[in-house]
């Protein structure tokens, strides 16, 4: 009696294991034999075409003395490589040899005394401008960013009791592309857990504890909504109770994906597409203390910072950008480093961010970058610090175009046929 049970059980088990193959087999059956037909992704591919100044709207009448301040910033960084070194991914952007004497008439530059006319004649005389594209799309989405204040402790106490967090030592990021040449710029975020590794903690796993005990608390700052708009923004100002500033700067990122909240406040009905902004978001977060935490852990996405040091030759500079030099504000523009190299002049032309009636076309040079930041025409414009800086840049969500400016002595005609990829 015993055996036949055991047997039937087995024979149970055996037609479970059949059934369950078979139908795994069915439903990716498709995928086996390759009938399946998956639907087109669109690439990102960055392409260039040559246009001239006369083609550049508002070129005439921009006032470009702070966009060479920047440009010198980024030029000391560029002329410290070697000539043979590639000015970024895309070899189009060409070497450090082919900037060099730009760059070096740029540094040379006095801009306080400089007059408008001169400024553009140095760009026109050095440079060809491009129209950039995502494939044969020129239109792209422009956004923007400030530098936050917030007030803060280097010890938790009284209203200081919202962390800012220094990157963890047991993150790793994984990059794809040493692995499998379709896969070259994704890379992984994740966190060392005895021989493997796993996803990052998110959002909601570190501001429930998930780093407690580790000492990753940089400062303290007295107001958790204003910390999550820290790691949007990806620097700021912390003002300690002695009034010394401590100045801060992305440092890494989670690797969760991020979400705009204003999405979730819509769906919420909170808000609308016509009245969501930066400003309106703060507000409802601020208004509605109970449901704010579970509104900012719908984005998953969690910043890391570390102390920014001031340039000692540049101390009343902005941030220091991607590039590691001082950010202009109005003048310097984060992009997707996949496709641009820093340090690149580019031409905006959107729309202004309090009156889309009124054009905001001006020379921005690429000085930055963020994980938002994604694709060949895509830009967010730095605005600086104080309260009119954070208004404009929670406003600005502008289509537009962009041309980049590049050295002369780079010859369109030894481009390959195909952009990089």
């Amino acid at each position: 009696m015993k055996r036949r049970l055991v047997l039937s059980r087995y024979l149970s088990l055996i037609s479970v294991l059949f059934g369950a193959g078979a139908a795994l087999i069915w439903m990716f059956w498709p995928d086996i034999t390759g009938d399946i037909e998956e639907p087109v992704k669109q690439e990102d591919i960055l392409t260039l075409r040559p246009v001239t100044f006369a083609d550049l709207d508002g070129w005439q009448s921009d006032d470009m003395r702070p966009a060479i301040r920047a440009f010198a910033r980024s030029c000391k960084a560029m002329l410290r490589r070697d000539d043979d070194k590639m000015v970024g991914p895309d070899v189009r952007m060409g070497t450090i040899g082919q900037w060099r004497n730009s760059c070096e008439t740029a540094v040379s530059l006095d801009v306080d005394s400089l007059r408008k006319e001169d400024a553009r004649a140095f760009f026109q005389s050095d440079f060809r401008p491009y129209l950039s594209s995502n494939g044969t799309k020129p239109e792209g989405l422009f956004t923007g960013y400030y530098e936050p204040e917030l007030r803060g402790s280097l010890t938790k106490g009284d209203q200081f009791q919202t962390p800012i967090y220094l990157k963890p030592d047991d993150m790793v990021s994984i990059d794809l592309g040493d692995f499998r040449d379709d896969l070259k710029g994704t890379k992984l975020v994740g966190r060392l857990s005895g021989s493997s590794v796993k996803p990052y903690f998110n959002r909601a796993e570190i501001e429930n504890g998930a780093l407690a005990g580790r000492d990753l608390e940089m400062v303290w700052v007295d107001d958790a909504v204003d910390a999550f708009f820290l790691q949007i923004q990806g620097s700021g100002r912390v003002v300690l109770p002695d009034n010394s500033v401590l100045r801060v700067g992305y440092a890494a990122t989670n690797g969760h994906p991020y979400f705009a909240i204003g999405r979730e406040l819509i769906e919420r009905g909170a808000l609308t597409r016509e009245t969501v902004s930066l400003q309106t978001i703060q507000k409802w977060l601020h208004d509605n203390p109970d449901e704010a935490d579970g509104v900012m852990n719908t984005n998953a996405s969690f910043v890391f910072f570390h102390p920014l040091k001031t340039d000692p030759d540049d101390p009343n500079g902005g941030p220091l950008g991607s590039q590691g030099v001082a950010l202009e504000p109005g003048r310097s523009l984060a992009v997707d480093r996949r496709f641009h190299a820093m340090g690149v002049p580019v031409w905006l032309e959107t729309r202004d961010p309090m009156n889309l009636d009124r054009k905001f076309n001006r020379l921005m040079i690429a000085q930055d970058t963020g994980g938002a930041i994604r694709g060949p025409v895509r830009g967010d414009i730095f605005f600086g610090p104080g309260d009119d800086a954070a208004l404009f840049a929670g406003h600005m969500n502008r289509s537009g175009q962009k041309f980049v400016l590049l050295p002369n002595l780079i010859d369109p005609a030894n481009w390959l046929e195909d952009p990089p990829k």
